[in-house]
């Protein structure tokens, strides 16, 4: 599943309305998902694929192994609560070493995904596609052909890994002979391909701008990681426009950065009034569509 072209997915046409849940790029911003996914529980709804993009794709691929919202919420503030902890783990994620910098061979600060998310993906999460609960798909980015890549089957780690491989930040991904990078440089929230008659397809948006301004100038990181949530923002916008999902929920979060994972309790609970939005748009979709 790695057309470039957006025709919808070849995907068996339901006998009812199937619910289709797209989880969006935005990194720390996408722990707001996680709000979303209990909106679902408390529904008692599962819903028949799951897509995501970057961390829609960490914390998607998550929710499609079976872990319910609420363990994700639990999982997330007892990794992110332990500032320590965390930069340990990012520091044994790394691809090179610090000398490496002065010595010529490469980024010091370049981080391995699969690494990463071995480190912090909760242990429940199994190692292929075929072992998830739900059926998902990752959305990465081929770095040479330039097409977006859709995978929903075979190794998990490594296709995820490529969903969030910012460049610069996350080592691209070789995998089924491919160069693989972030999804969001293509199709942040890669709905589109799964829009079909009998499917409420329910995107979910973390791209949102933010109202607040300051003069402060971005650190480095901070500054790459911005840019590409700002075109991922404009990539987002322009696709809603043309073709907008049954169901959009933004969950923008004002104040946070790409890289602000340790602000994880604040990202929840400003998340948190969103539960309501999804429950009540999901609950009039599927009374309409009954």
């Amino acid at each position: 599943m790695a057309q470039a072209n957006r025709k919808p997915l070849a995907l068996p046409a339901p006998t009812e309305p199937e619910l289709v849940l797209v989880l969006g790029a935005g990194g720390a911003r996408g722990l707001s998902h996680i709000v979303v996914l209990e909106a679902f529980d408390e529904l008692g709804l599962k819903p028949g694929i799951i897509a995501g993009c970057s961390i829609g794709a960490i914390i998607g691929a998550a929710f499609a192994a079976g872990l319910p919202g609420a363990a994700l919420r639990e999982h997330v503030l007892t990794t992110f609560s332990d500032r320590p902890r965390v930069i340990r783990r990012l520091l044994d994620a790394r691809v090179g070493k610090l000398t490496d910098l002065f010595r010529g061979l490469g980024n010091p600060v370049l981080i391995d995904g699969e690494r990463l998310l071995d480190l912090f993906w909760p242990e429940a999460v199994p190692d292929r596609f075929e072992q998830l609960a739900i059926p998902f798909i990752a959305c990465a980015a081929d770095y040479h052909l330039q097409t977006e890549v859709l995978i929903d089957h075979g190794p998990l780690t490594p296709a995820v890994a490529a969903s969030l491989a910012i460049p610069g930040l996350v080592r691209p991904v070789l995998l089924d002979g491919r160069v693989l990078v972030d999804g969001g440089a293509i199709d942040p929230l890669p709905y589109r391909r799964l829009l079909a008659p009998g499917r409420i397809v329910v995107a979910i948006d973390t791209s949102a701008p933010t109202t607040m301004s300051e003069l402060r100038i971005p650190e480095p990181l901070e500054a790459m990681v911005g840019v590409s949530q700002l075109l991922s923002r404009t990539i987002v916008q322009r696709m809603i426009e043309s073709s907008p999902p049954d169901i959009l929920i933004r969950t923008g979060v004002e104040g946070i950065g790409g890289l602000d994972f340790l602000k994880a309790k604040a990202i929840l609970e400003a998340a948190e009034p969103i539960k309501d939005e999804v429950k009540r748009r999901l609950e009039a979709a599927l009374a309409k569509a009954g």
